[in-house]
């Protein structure tokens, strides 16, 4: 009886727990078995590997033929096991030398002809390499993105020849030396939206507080357009912000481009969008578009339009910032730190308050319309606005508006103050945080204990207020949050009577 095994890695959420590959050859009749809760893409490893070691003029065992995916428990999905499998093999057989893969982890997709393929989650498993202190052998085509992982020992080869002949001291295989290849961020800019210059204010306090948004006004305001240069104005993200959005993004089903390092996500799926699809999920969990729009923006457009069970899924990860998924066999956690902005019609045909008057809609109607958002999930919203229609003046206006650099840059300034003061930004203030960093002056108490009886606003409402609040007077550089202030974010709560 001879074991062979090799370290390997599949994927739970972000992190890359161990997967050890156990190669037996038992006595019996040839057969090759792979077991561990393989799916059909790792059991399809055996005429891969088969094939593969063939053409390479490796010497395939008759003999019976174990592959132990430990642990046990874990669901194995992916080709990433081919690699490990047929090195396992060969060291079983004494091809090559057990001690040899020592200190190393192992990928790969196989051709028939021994060709290693690119495999999905290269960054987040060499992250794990790169914490286990070993070296990552992996397919050429993964190597820009693992080197992202920077410090981790990157080793790519072609082919599984050139994998062997690296363990057997024939030909090492050399670290990889290249960059990842990566460019600056470019997004839409602020300038080419026309007038809507309280919507831009509110954009700048939301991106500065990183507040949560909702847009209600009739079709052709520019909800989207606004929308999709919000994310030009985001403060841009730190190295271990992007790791971890490059990591989610490797486990997805569509990868990570290496192209979009740095670049915070913005993620706009429609509102005929699943729950699983929107939170995640799966057989084998993988993370959906809240997880995919980790430190970036979340655009819900139509609001009321997505299924009521699909939006109460937002409400915790709104909270915690993470979404955990259970299933019978297995529970997966992925982070959510979003920012949600969201879009809709004022009522069912979109002109309800129009000049032109061609609203029809009855007032249970407009009711019924908005009642499709609960209070909960209404509550959640930090800044909620009205997107009038653009009056003529402003479509007909040659001027440019203000470029998105230069609100960008006292976005930056405001959000440094906050990393400075309680090291994250305003929205995710504690009630004991606040209590500490939210002080407001004599009229700002008097005006907000007056919004406070009239509006009727929750705690969680109240809270929320004095976060914007604080983020009103950061961008105004002041150190104590002055009425102007209050009455500013309390603005930005008029419309909580309509849900």
């Amino acid at each position: 009886m001879t074991v062979a095994t090799v370290a390997s890695r599949a994927l739970a959420g972000i992190d890359a727990p161990e997967v050890t590959v156990e190669v037996h050859l038992g006595p019996g009749l040839p057969a090759f078995h792979i077991v561990g809760l393989p799916d059909t893409e790792v059991r399809e490893a055996r005429d891969r590997v088969r094939a593969a070691l063939n053409h390479a003029r490796f010497e395939f065992p008759a003999r019976r033929i174990t592959v132990n995916l430990a642990p046990a428990e874990l669901p194995k999905d992916s080709s990433r096991f081919d690699l490990p499998i047929a090195l396992g093999i060969l060291a079983a057989s004494g091809q090559v030398s057990p001690e040899s893969l020592a200190g190393q982890e192992f990928a790969g997709e196989l051709s028939l002809t021994g060709e290693l393929r690119a495999v999905r989650g290269a960054l987040a498993m060499a992250l794990s390499a790169r914490t286990a202190g070993r070296a990552f052998v992996l397919p050429e085509g993964n190597a820009p993105q693992a080197a992202l992982a920077e410090g981790a020992r990157i080793l790519p080869a072609k082919t599984l020849l050139e994998v062997v002949a690296h363990l057997t001291d024939e030909a090492r295989l050399p670290q990889y030396a290249g960059d990842a290849l990566a460019s600056l961020p470019t997004y839409p800019d602020f300038s080419e939206v026309r007038g809507q210059q309280q919507v831009k204010r509110a954009l700048e306090v939301a991106a500065a507080g990183a507040h949560s948004v909702l847009m209600l006004g009739p079709p052709g305001t520019g909800k989207s357009m606004l929308a999709a240069r919000f994310p030009g104005i985001l403060p841009p993200l730190g190295e271990s912000e992007a790791l971890e959005v490059a990591a989610i993004h490797s486990v997805s089903a569509n990868g990570f481009d290496t192209l979009r390092w740095g670049e915070r996500p913005f993620r706009a799926p429609h509102h005929s969008a699943s729950g699983a699809a929107l939170v995640g999920g799966g057989v084998t969990p993988r993370p959906g578009e809240i997880s995919l729009a980790h430190h970036g923006v979340l655009f819900l457009d139509e609001l009321p339009e997505f299924d009521r069970d699909v939006l109460e899924a937002l409400r915790e990860p709104l909270e915690s910032g993470r979404v955990s998924i259970a299933r019978a066999a297995r529970q997966a956690q992925f982070p959510a730190r979003f920012q949600l902005v969201a879009a809709m019609n004022p009522c069912p045909c979109g002109h309800c308050g129009d000049r032109s008057g061609r609203c029809r809609c009855t007032p249970e109607r407009i009711a019924r319309y908005r009642g499709r958002i609960s209070g909960p999930l209404a509550d959640r919203i930090d800044i909620k606005l009205e997107v009038p229609a653009p009056r003529e003046a402003e479509l007909l206006d040659q001027g440019a508006g203000e470029p998105s650099f230069a609100i960008k840059a006292r976005v930056e300034k405001a959000r440094w103050a906050q990393l400075e003061r309680q090291g994250h930004p305003n929205a995710l203030l504690e009630p004991g945080a606040i209590d500490r960093h939210c002080t407001t002056d004599r009229e700002g108490d008097r005006l907000l204990r007056h919004a406070l009886a009239r509006l009727l606003l929750s705690a969680r409402a109240y809270h929320r207020v004095l976060r914007v609040a604080r983020t009103i007077a950061d961008l105004a550089g002041a150190a104590t949050i002055a009425a102007e202030h209050i009455a500013e974010a309390i603005q930005y709560r008029r419309l909580d009577a309509s849900f």
